[in-house]
């Protein structure tokens, strides 16, 4: 399903730090299987697998692409070096110093830009961790509302397809019968040429025009189909009421009310249940492409 949420979180601040700021957006659109994309600032980069798992535990299906960005603010002072700071800075000098003896010595602003930057990249993990929650709770939430109108889109095209079923019902019997009335007037007419050749005998020949009529009655009744059919419908409304995780059952289903309507085509003896037929797979198809972005 399609949505879209979007979260910002403030890192507690750091000291010495100028305030920051992690942005979280998620986007999914539809599609049958989770495919997940990031695009993650290289500081985030690390955090991709837990991510994954993340997303992966609150969403089944649909295409769906992370993106975090960063904001680093201006500090409203300059900031007080603390003691660990300048200890830690004057060390590295030295060293470098050790290694590079024509290297110049630290200015004051130097040493001041590094105090402002050093402390805060180590708090963006967890606030990107928890934007991203939030974010994930936003979607879903997002999700649902779409999924309610698909529901509800679902659940008229089960009402259709029941009126359909419904106008098929009665017109199964009469469709048999006359079917099988033209039946055995051809047969009829058959027989009239075997007799007049005195190739058969009569009464094996009236059998047989039983035993095919019959046949023939068998194969073009569709009440199975539409008892199935009925039986489909029943189960997909009830899963929809029920609500949770249900679109790989909803794709079992509707590859079940695919086949029935094509039986009920096949089998058709008549134009009335042939309109019906086409009717359905154009219902049947339409619930397809949407069940496919049910979660």
């Amino acid at each position: 399903m399609t949505g879209f949420a979007s979260v910002a979180c403030e890192a507690p601040p750091g000291t010495g730090s100028a305030p920051a700021s992690v942005t979280a957006e998620l986007r999914s659109v539809n599609g049958r299987f989770l495919d997940l994309g990031f695009r993650l600032p290289d500081e985030l980069r690390s955090l991709e697998p837990a991510l994954r798992e993340l997303i992966g535990a609150a969403i089944r299906r649909g295409k769906v692409e992370l993106r975090i960005s960063t904001q680093q603010g201006e500090a409203q002072a300059w900031p007080t070096p603390q003691a660990e700071q300048l200890s830690r800075l004057s060390r590295l000098e030295s060293q470098v110093q050790g290694w590079l003896p024509q290297a110049r010595c630290l200015s004051v602003n130097e040493v001041l830009q590094w105090c402002r930057g050093g402390g805060s990249p180590d708090n963006l993990d967890p606030v990107a961790l928890e934007a991203v929650r939030r974010c994930v709770v936003a979607l879903r939430e997002a999700r649902a509302r779409e999924g309610e109108r698909l529901a509800a889109m679902l659940i008229d095209r089960v009402q259709q397809l029941r009126a359909l079923a419904g106008r098929a019902g009665p017109l199964v019997p009469q469709v048999v019968q006359r079917q099988q009335q033209r039946f055995l007037e051809r047969w009829n007419e058959a027989v009239g040429s075997a007799q007049a050749s005195q190739v058969l005998p009569t009464q094996a020949l009236q059998e047989r025009a039983l035993s095919e009529a019959a046949a023939y009655a068998i194969r073009i009744d569709v009440a199975e189909e539409l008892t199935r059919l009925a039986s489909h419908l029943d189960e997909i409304e009830r899963l929809l009421h029920a609500g949770g995780e249900l679109g790989k059952r909803l794709d079992f289903l509707i590859q079940e009310l695919q086949r029935e309507a094509n039986t009920l085509g096949s089998k058709s003896a008549a134009l009335e249940l042939t309109t019906i037929s086409v009717e359905m797979k154009v219902l049947v198809e339409q619930m397809r492409e949407q069940v496919q972005n049910i979660e």
